[in-house]
């Protein structure tokens, strides 16, 4: 397993963000962490990425605790958000280069290239990073993220700010590169489509808990539902679902 949480559990103030959410993460697999705002997924991610501290629990990443070997395992992963920002005084190709640093990224200029061209952003090497769209920003992102080959990576709405044809164009790459390299992903979205199409299992979050998971189709089937999207509305108006033991709903 490349994660393996157990009874993770993180408090802020009195609210219980996270509450005793076990889960793995096998090699080559793509797990979608899904549920409503407020469900606790980002805060699942910062303790991943050993940005938060939990409460209680345990994150072993590589088969390491993250609180004592954050430096091994950050080495051989990565992460992209739509709602994070680069530099924005830095020209594309800069920012590049920063994070080629701090990864240690051997013959970055050609690998940044290469990675530019693929997500169709080339042309802006040298613009600066605050001149970009929301939509090159995300995909100059995904850039960054892949620079150092990580074998996980964590994708934070990947593509909350793409059009839908460079949507389908990034899914598209994100599952060939996957495929190629083998590399394990976590995947956050509110797409429920793109998670259909993309994750091979899922988590659904509801106030901190952990109240499904499985397969896509699975999930939708053992809870009476035709899509994955209708499961993810049952959730957010009503917190909880019960197996279904009936005809699927028409």
């Amino acid at each position: 397993m490349v994660i393996e949480v157990r009874d993770l559990v993180k408090v802020y103030d009195g609210t219980t963000a996270v509450d005793r959410l076990s889960f793995t993460a096998a090699r080559g697999e793509i797990l979608g962490l899904l549920g409503p705002n407020g469900a606790g997924k980002t805060t699942a991610i910062q303790t991943l990425l050993g940005i938060i501290e939990p409460t209680a629990g345990d994150i072993r990443i590589f088969g390491q605790d993250i609180r004592t070997h954050r430096e091994f395992i950050l080495q051989r992963a990565n992460f992209s958000s739509a709602y994070v920002s680069l530099p924005q005084n830095l020209r594309v190709m800069d920012n590049l280069h920063v994070f080629a640093r701090i990864y240690g990224v051997d013959n970055w200029r050609e690998k940044a290239t290469g990675l530019l061209r693929l997500f169709e952003i080339d042309r802006l090497a040298a613009r600066k990073t605050g001149q970009l769209s929301s939509g090159e920003s995300t995909r100059l992102h995904l850039c960054k993220a892949l620079l150092n080959d990580p074998e996980l990576l964590l994708l934070d709405e990947p593509t909350a700010s793409l059009d839908p044809d460079i949507a389908d164009k990034v899914r598209k790459l994100l599952r060939r590169i996957q495929r190629e390299r083998g590399i394990t992903i976590l995947y956050t979205s509110h797409n429920m489509r793109e998670i259909e199409e993309i994750c091979d299992r899922v988590i659904f979050l509801h106030h901190g808990r952990k109240i499904a998971e499985g397969p896509p189709r699975e999930v939708i089937a053992r809870f009476n539902q035709q899509s994955l999207e209708q499961v993810f509305i049952r959730i957010a108006r009503d917190g909880e679902l019960q197996e279904a033991d009936t005809k699927p709903a028409s």
